[in-house]
Formats: structure tokens, sequence, C-alpha cells
């Protein structure tokens, strides 16, 4: 059926159901979020009830996700949202949410993942799948890794100091050329730079800096990473580190919510970040979600660029026609 298809973006997945109609259970189609596929369905008795479930499989079996999320069923009188939910999902039983039974006609059913964890098949605590990211695994050996971090943390032949906005650091022209084109191409067109010991980062706080000289080495850490993304988002910009840019868009897309997707539209707008700026206006009018930032839409237009809103406009006159 038509109306079984569960859209997804980003960590949130949203089911509309035409119409509910006289019937007693409706299941979705399967959607992909994570590693997982999954199913949403809803049946009517004294209340109606929505089930969240993985796809029976042997990845469900062995490594049951344990997922933290919130659902929210509305249609054009109201809407309910539940509490937060953390819980082990094996089968359709495992979580079963009783709504009012004056939802009826067309409904909305999304759900927003917050988390997702998985248990390693030897056993051993639960780990989040989520932050990860490609981009970030080098393929260097151990050995090597190890040698650049010593050379980053003990400064061997340091030959550059980075003042920053609260410290100073050491690094190698060498491997600051290597990794951006901006630095290499300074260092090569102008003899002033090339004899010059001293950079200013100063849009940068030290602890960002020193995560932002760890990509440059290979040996960031995907925490590190997501706590500075944005820092480094900026960087990336300035300094022309296409890696590490598009790191920090997909990055930034993985996690969109309605606290941050005004936030995240202005970045994509500043930067240039064409996939993130359709993600946050799928976002906003394919997934209705404008309705949620209603209280922060006004300061957000207020500064936001015109070209910007002029585009806001355009997307959602395509939507209504």
């Amino acid at each position: 059926m038509g109306d079984s298809k569960v859209e997804t973006i980003s960590r949130l997945a949203q089911w509309k159901i035409d119409n509910f109609g006289p019937c007693s259970y409706k299941k979705s189609d399967p959607f992909k979020l994570g590693i997982w596929n999954w199913y949403l369905s809803i049946e009517r008795n004294r209340y109606l009830y929505i089930h969240l479930f993985p796809e029976p499989s042997r990845l469900s079996k062995e490594q049951p996700p344990i997922a933290r999320f919130i659902i929210r069923v509305s249609n054009t009188a109201s809407s309910s949202s539940s509490s937060l939910h953390e819980r082990v999902l094996r089968t359709c039983d495992d979580f079963v949410w009783p709504v009012d039974t004056t939802f009826l006609g067309r409904l909305i059913i999304d759900v927003e993942f917050l988390d997702l964890k998985i248990h390693p098949l030897n056993g051993g605590e639960a780990s989040s799948i989520w932050p990860s990211d490609g981009k970030l695994q080098s393929v260097a050996t151990p050995n090597t890794l190890r040698c650049l971090s010593r050379m980053l943390d003990e400064a061997i032949h340091a030959d550059l100091t980075i003042i920053t906005a609260d410290g100073t650091l050491k690094a190698h022209k060498a491997v600051l050329s290597a990794t951006s084109p901006a630095f290499l191409a300074s260092y090569r067109n102008s003899s002033e730079e090339k004899e010059s010991s001293t950079i200013h980062i100063e849009e940068m706080s030290q602890e960002s800096c020193t995560v932002l000289l760890s990509y440059m080495y290979g040996t960031i850490k995907p925490g590190d990473f997501w706590k500075h993304r944005l820092s480094l988002l900026g960087a990336a910009n300035k300094y022309d580190i296409g890696d590490l840019k598009d790191a920090c868009e997909e990055s930034l897309l993985e996690d969109l919510n309605s606290g941050n997707v005004l936030e995240r539209l202005n970045e994509a707008w500043l930067y240039q970040l064409q996939k993130l700026k359709k993600g946050c206006f799928t976002f906003l009018f394919d997934f209705g979600k404008i309705y949620d930032v209603r209280e922060e839409i006004n300061t957000f237009f207020r500064h936001a660029d015109r070209d910007l809103m002029l585009e806001m406009f355009q997307e959602v006159l395509t939507i209504w026609k």
C-alpha cells in the first residue's frame, strides 16, 4: 500500500498514514536506520497501540539494538508524544505504546532515535553505533600512527608555533602543508611565510586547534571530532581541507533534530554545504518539523541571509504545488 512507506532523514523516521479508517491493524514497510531494518505497526482495540521493532534477522537476534527514542503521533486535530524510552528491542512485543483512540483518519507517526547501541558478539559492554565516521579511519599502521602522535605530542623537530585564542601549540610545516592546500600555497608563494616560524589561528581555542592538528597527523579520536566539529568545519573551510569539511558535513546531518536544525541550516549556508542544506530543508518542510521551531523561526529570520530566506520560501512553494 502507498501509505506503508516510512521516510527517514538523519535519526528521524516518519510514517504518514493517509487514512487508518475502519481497519484494526496496519504495518509499515521496512525502513533502514542505523545498521538494522525496522518496522512500525499500529492496531486499534480500546486504545491505539503503536509498535516499534527490528526486522527479524540474524543480526537483530545475535546483536539486538538497544534503542533510546521518543515517539510522537499527530493528526490535524491533536498530537501526543511518548516519554523517553530506552530498551532492548527484539520482537514486536518489546515496545508497545498505547495512545488515546481519538486519533482517527490521517496520522503521522514520528520516531526520533536519540541513540542506538549494539552488543559486541564476543560479549562486553554495549556501545553506541553513533558517532561513527568512516572518513576518520586511517589506513596507516598502528606504529606509524604512534610515531606521528609522538611527533605532535612531544614536538619532535617542530618548526612551527601556532598562536590560538588562549594558548600556543607546536607543529610541523611539512605536515600542515601536506594536509592543507592553503598552507602549502602560503609557504610556496611567500618567502616571508616560508621563513616565519609562527602562525595565528586565533579564531580557534587551544583545545579545538589541538583536535585539528590531531586530524592532520592522523590521530584524531571520534569523540574529539564530534565535540569540536563546528570549529573544525570553520578551519576546514578556511584552510581548504576538503576531506575534513566533508566529514563535518556528514556528521552534522547525522544527528539533525528540531533543536539544532536552524543552526545547522545557517552553517550550511555559511560554508556552502549543499547536502546539509538540502537535509535541513527536507527535515523542516517535507517532514513538517517547521512547526516545531515556530518560536525560534522569527529570531532566525531576523538574522538570516536574504538569499537563504528566499530559498526557504521557494522550498515551501514547491511543496505546496
